[in-house]
Parts: structure tokens; sequence; C-alpha cells
């Protein structure tokens, strides 16, 4: 059985890599490269896939996912700078895939069962990505 919990978040990021020239980064990155930064209205979709409780009948408690997305994403990530304000991107590049995966190992590693976790992580309503641990 899944279970899925939607929430959203708003950041800021730059791709860019310090040490290649700017004219490399504007190639690869384009318009994603801009100096000032640029923001996405970010959904995320958390998907727990587990064998329902016969005692509770949940696979998990949606209430408490809700509050370990809160903790662990928005908390952290909502009204932020990706750059600048959190260290998980300090040596990685904000990109929506490095994005969903940084996610995906927050929330993997505050649950107290082994859930199969899958993150979908939508950047614009045109462009998402999907991490499952592999």
């Amino acid at each position: 059985m899944k279970v899925c919990r939607i929430e959203y978040f708003n950041a800021a990021h730059r791709l860019f890599k310090p040490e290649w020239s700017d004219e490399m980064n504007n190639n690869v990155f384009g318009k994603c490269n801009n100096p000032n930064y640029h923001g996405h209205n970010y959904k995320i979709e958390v998907w727990i896939d587990g064998a329902v409780n016969k005692e509770t009948g949940y696979v998990m408690d949606l209430k408490k996912l809700k509050n370990i997305i809160k903790e662990q994403i928005i908390d952290r990530f909502d009204h932020k700078n990706l750059n600048l304000d959190c260290p998980e991107f300090k040596d990685k590049i904000p990109t929506a895939e490095n994005i969903a995966e940084v996610c995906w190992t927050l929330l993997h590693n505050s649950f107290d069962k082994p859930y199969v976790l899958t993150v979908r992580l939508w950047e614009t309503e045109k462009n998402i990505v999907e991490y499952n641990g592999k």
C-alpha cells in the first residue's frame, strides 16, 4: 500500500559551479545561472510504501508524516536561498535532482521504521523529478 503527503515550499537558488568560468556556467545552466538568483514554488510529494498496520489501519499516520516533512524540509528550506542559507548545498548544486535527493535523505533518516520512500519534487508544472534512494 502507498500513501502520500503533499507540501509546498518556496526557495531561491542559482545553478553554477564556482570553479567554472562565467562562460561555461552560462553555457551549461543558462538563465538558471543568474548571479542574483531566482526562485521556485516547489511542490513535494512524499510517498510511503509499506504494510498496513492491522491495529491502526495506517501504513503511516499522515499527521506524523506531515510533522516530519515540516521539521525536515519546510522549516529548513522554505523562503531560503538554498545556495546561501542551507548547508546541505554548500558543496552541491541545488538542482531539482539534488534537492529531491537531499529531501529523501533527510526524510529517510527521520523514520523509525524502514519504509520504502519516494520523493517527487515539482520545480515547475512542467519540471518534475523523482528519487527513491537508488
